[in-house]
């Protein structure tokens, strides 16, 4: 029996037919990990709002404001006395206010005189009238005014005075040499404690200002406006007796030396002057 051709219809069929492509499957999420049983406890004892992850750089924080100066806090604006005592002592501070004399008032004349103990009581202040007519009051450093002058004592009077409380003593103050010029003074210079000469006060070899020393050693401000022969007089005095120890140590040390060269120049000149010819012999 002969075998039957294929139908024409499947072929047809076939050629027909298109292939869809194949949907890749969506790729379902994970399953969370179970936790570690300590760290799912750590998280439970953590606030809400903490947050558990990679950790951020923290934003750079803004460079802290500058802080006061703690020493300029804690300046004081007055010096008091440490004692009641008003009597001479050793010591005696001295601060002078001066005027502007002659042409245009440069010349400086004493207009004020002042005098403490070792305890910043005043023992002497008074107002001299000067020898010379005023021309310059000063009044933004002296505090000296017209009004001063109709109480004022004559400047011979006091000198003198000066003079006689200062004669043996030591004299404490800050630039000394121009208080004594003004008062037509000398005193001398084994007794002499001045703030401004004083090798230990001074900054690169320079002499520093009683303000800037009283800020530093004291702890106080001193001469914001005018100044006070009182006010400046104590501080003085105060620095010198803070450094007393260490500055007669050094001032005798000074004196000693200078003692020994004065000895070991007179024995050079007397064995020069026997050694030469010229040199007389008295015979006695």
């Amino acid at each position: 029996m002969a075998a039957q051709p294929p139908s024409s219809g499947a072929p047809a069929a076939a050629g027909n037919t298109k292939r869809t492509p194949k949907r890749k499957p969506k790729t379902k999420p994970a399953a969370p990990s179970a936790l570690n049983p300590n760290w799912a406890q750590l998280q439970s004892k953590l606030p809400a709002s903490t947050f558990l992850g990679k950790r951020k750089r923290p934003a750079p924080s803004p460079p802290p404001a500058p802080s006061p100066n703690p020493d300029a806090a804690e300046l004081s604006f007055k010096l008091e006395p440490t004692s009641d005592d008003t009597s001479l002592t050793k010591a005696l501070a001295l601060d002078c206010e001066m005027v502007g004399v002659g042409a245009g008032g440069s010349k400086s004349a004493l207009a004020r005189a002042t005098l403490v103990n070792s305890f910043g009581n005043v023992v002497y202040d008074e107002y001299v009238r000067p020898m010379e007519r005023i021309v310059d009051y000063r009044t933004h450093i002296s505090g000296i005014r017209p009004k001063h002058m109709n109480k004022a004592k004559d400047f011979s009077i006091v000198q003198k005075d000066i003079a006689e409380l200062i004669t043996g003593r030591v004299l404490v103050g800050h630039a000394l040499h121009h208080d004594l010029k003004v008062l037509l003074l000398g005193h001398p210079k084994k007794d002499i404690r001045d703030t401004s000469e004083y090798e230990v006060f001074r900054r690169e070899g320079k002499r520093r200002s009683l303000k800037d020393l009283a800020a530093q050693e004291l702890c106080v401000k001193i001469q914001q406006q005018e100044h006070c022969p009182i006010e400046d007089a104590r501080a003085a005095m105060f620095i010198y007796k803070k450094h007393k120890k260490g500055w007669e140590k050094n001032k005798k040390e000074q004196f000693r030396f200078k003692n020994k060269q004065k000895k070991r120049g007179n024995k050079k000149s007397a064995e020069a002057n026997e050694k030469d010819p010229n040199v007389p012999i008295v015979l006695l």
